[in-house]
């Protein structure tokens, strides 16, 4: 309302104290529209200039919760060396529905990876609780069975918050709607001696990187995802085997393995994979460097689902005891 007022304004004072606009020549005319074109495009050009302004400041505040809630990793990780990173597909949003995170505890290092139904920027609350509560629990539960109880309750809490915020109903409906609602969840747990331990929640599995090798890590059906099935009353983790010093592990959401080209087909991530350790050392930077190029090549640079990749390269030395026995690896 703002503009047209202020240029209603001036046509108006133009019209009744210039004596040229009391004229009806065809040169006054001429001289009367110039005004008005003038003043009515400074008008929108000052407009243009205050939106851009509040969409830029718009953008540094969203950047900057967006880089709160799933933070950048640090490049090593309680001996692990570590590189990350997240592709939402919604344009101009920096994270969606997929997250991650790794902690060095003192059970070792606890990583989660996710993936919430849905993307884009509907799925970040659930996101948010999620880490949320990873970030504490990877810390005070010995277990990682009891991590994964209080990633559910964290999403039950936030599913029923969400409902009551939108009002919706008491009754079937809102049954249905918060059992529509789900999550994958990943956790991980590499002690000190490389022991990897895992529980998977309707997420794929991670692959085993060593140089010029790729393969599936474990072979094991996931429990259902978390939000539609209670969790089992037994929680144990599953002992995977060891991730040896110079392996790697690649983590990566549904998104990588379903992203499509034009003509419908998928992304080919385990040829990606063998081509990224092919050549050279293992590099976390490098293998997700060479997989997110060929993803992007793949899609045209338009994924239709949000992307998570996670690398770890077990970088620990290990140290002999007595009697020549290698007692753990330990990080440099």
């Amino acid at each position: 309302m703002g503009l047209p007022a202020v240029w209603g304004a001036l046509a108006i004072s133009y019209k009744m104290a210039c004596p040229l606009a009391q004229e009806n020549g065809l040169g006054s005319r001429v001289v009367t529209s110039a005004v008005f074109f003038a003043v009515g495009a400074g008008l929108m050009v000052h407009v243009r200039r205050a939106l851009l302004r509040e969409l830029r400041q718009i953008r540094r505040i969203a950047g900057a919760a967006q880089n709160v809630l799933l933070r950048p990793l640090p490049p090593r990780v309680g001996g692990l060396d570590i590189a990350a990173a997240q592709l939402s597909a919604d344009h101009g949003a920096s994270i969606g529905g997929d997250l991650y995170e790794a902690i060095a505890t003192e059970h070792g290092v606890r990583v989660v990876m996710g993936d919430v139904r849905g993307h884009g920027l509907g799925a970040i609350g659930t996101v948010a609780a999620v880490l949320g509560s990873f970030r504490e629990a990877a810390h005070d539960e010995p277990e990682l069975g009891g991590v994964l109880r209080r990633l559910e309750r964290a999403l039950a809490r936030h599913l029923c918050e969400r409902d009551r915020a939108e009002h919706t109903l008491p009754g079937p409906e809102s049954d249905r709607h918060t059992a529509e609602e789900f999550v994958t969840v990943l956790l991980l747990e590499i002690r000190r001696d490389g022991e990897v331990h895992a529980l998977n929640c309707g997420h794929p599995w991670p692959y085993l990187l060593t140089r010029g090798r790729v393969r599936p890590f474990v072979r094991a059906e996931p429990l259902p995802p978390l939000g539609p099935f209670p969790l089992p009353a037994r929680l144990p983790a599953r002992s995977c085997g060891p991730l040896r010093p110079g392996e790697g592990l690649f983590l990566h959401t549904d998104g990588a393995e379903d992203a499509r080209d034009a003509r419908g087909r998928f992304f080919p991530l385990l040829p990606a994979l063998s081509a990224a350790v092919r050549d050279g050392p293992l590099e976390p930077q490098a293998v997700l460097r060479a997989v997110f190029t060929g993803l992007l090549r793949h899609t045209g640079g338009r994924p239709d689902d949000d992307v998570a990749l996670l690398v770890l390269h077990n970088d620990r030395r290990p140290v002999a005891l007595n009697h020549g026995r290698v007692a753990q690896h330990v990080p440099r």
